[in-house]
């Protein structure tokens, strides 16, 4: 095996340095200085937070997304003596992606906002660890044939999708042959045992307290939903080329098994661990190889019972919106998403109750909002896009809380 220390630093771009799977990918590197270099990162609103990585690891360039907050930025830049270039805007994103001197991209921004700037690395031949799963959910067959025409090589970070991926052999072209089904397993949120008539009453920091797994309020609500579950679905069935009825979810409270492969011949292959993302960005960063990712390791002795049971159609409605929408008119995928952010946002801002989310889901998925040819083209997805966001507001506004 090489030495680490002869080997020349991958120039690393973060997509979404301030959030969790950011910082997270942060410390990670931060454990192997001879391996990697920070390149370039991006951030949406938290500029002290930028700032504080910016001047940690001195990349050649930072975004963000509008020039007000640049400006921030780039008076912090400028008091800190950084070298770091600081840009904005969608185009910049899509620019640090696809700069020739950029070995890995983590996409980690949050929503639809991380399409275009993933398409662009895989347009431009990365290796993309994608931990942002709406770039599948909105882009599907269109996202892959980036991949495919960039020569990309993509790397899942979601804990479940990486726990698939790294329970199959490295040639794809052996996987049809190999497995029967696939099961995300999912904790269940923190609502597993409580009673569904009173999901009214939940707030926001209920919500966001996941009983596993420290994330970022967006997925925590999702989490809470079961709506992420859903949209893990329909990102493995394009991440791993399988039938939509290929794809199976069971709740799994401990979240130590984080996904199996039922092979053909019965056999189950399934990776375990701590619930700690470090584990899923360690092994996107060091593919085909492992490295040390920081994670406490599983202490078989300590564990107690590890169980299993099925999700429940009355307490996560949403998860079934998955098998649906992918049996839909193409776009559909795209209209839950938006869809489903408005109604996100919504709930944290307080202005619809936690069980009108998937009412507002289910109402646009209802509403006709696609056009033929919409989901052939970027432009036609992201047109989709605001369409939703934009009726969806709309049905925000008419409910009462």
């Amino acid at each position: 095996m090489v030495e680490a220390s002869s080997l020349i630093p991958q120039r690393v771009c973060i997509l979404g340095a301030t959030g969790s799977i950011g910082t997270n990918t942060l410390d990670v590197l931060s454990r192997h200085p001879d391996r990697f270099e920070v390149f370039a990162l991006s951030g949406a609103s938290r500029v002290e937070e930028l700032a504080a990585h910016c001047a940690r690891w001195q990349p050649r360039f930072a975004v963000m997304p509008d020039d007000s907050v640049a400006a921030r930025l780039r008076s912090l830049a400028k008091e800190g003596g950084w070298r770091t270039e600081v840009l904005s805007g969608a185009q910049a994103l899509c620019e640090i992606a696809a700069h020739p001197e950029v070995d890995v991209v983590m996409g980690a921004i949050v929503g639809a906002a991380g399409l275009a700037p993933c398409l662009a690395a895989a347009q431009a031949g990365k290796r993309l660890l994608l931990a942002n799963k709406e770039a599948l959910v909105v882009g599907g067959a269109l996202f892959m044939q980036a991949v495919k025409a960039g020569g990309a090589t993509l790397l899942p970070i979601d804990s479940e999708h990486s726990a698939i991926f790294q329970c199959l052999p490295e040639d794809a072209s052996t996987w049809a042959q190999r497995i029967d089904h696939i099961v995300l397993t999912a904790s269940g949120g923190p609502f597993r045992e409580r009673d569904p008539q009173t999901f009214k009453d939940i707030t926001p920091e209920q919500a966001c307290a996941h009983p596993n797994w420290v994330m970022g309020r967006k997925i925590s609500v999702d989490s809470a939903t079961m709506m992420n579950k859903a949209l893990e679905v329909i990102e493995a069935r394009w991440l791993f080329d399988l039938a939509p009825e290929q794809v199976r979810v069971v709740l799994h409270p401990q979240s130590i098994v984080h996904s199996m492969v039922v092979c053909r011949d019965r056999s189950v292959l399934a990776q375990l661990g701590t619930p700690d993302m470090r584990v899923p960005i360690a092994y996107g960063l060091s593919w085909p190889e492992r490295i040390e990712s920081g994670a406490e390791m599983l202490d078989f002795l300590s564990l107690k019972a590890l169980t299993f049971e099925p999700a429940d159609a009355q307490r996560y409605p949403g998860l079934q919106l998955a098998w649906q929408t992918l049996s839909a008119q193409p776009g559909s995928t795209c209209v839950l998403n938006a869809a489903n952010e408005v109604a996100v946002e919504a709930f944290l801002n307080r202005r619809i109750r936690f069980d009108q989310i998937h009412q507002v889901n289910e109402a646009m998925l209802s509403r006709g909002l696609i056009e033929t040819g919409m989901a052939d083209t970027v432009d036609g997805l992201l047109a989709l896009d605001a369409r939703v966001r934009q009726a969806a507001a709309g049905a925000v506004a008419t409910l009462a809380i």
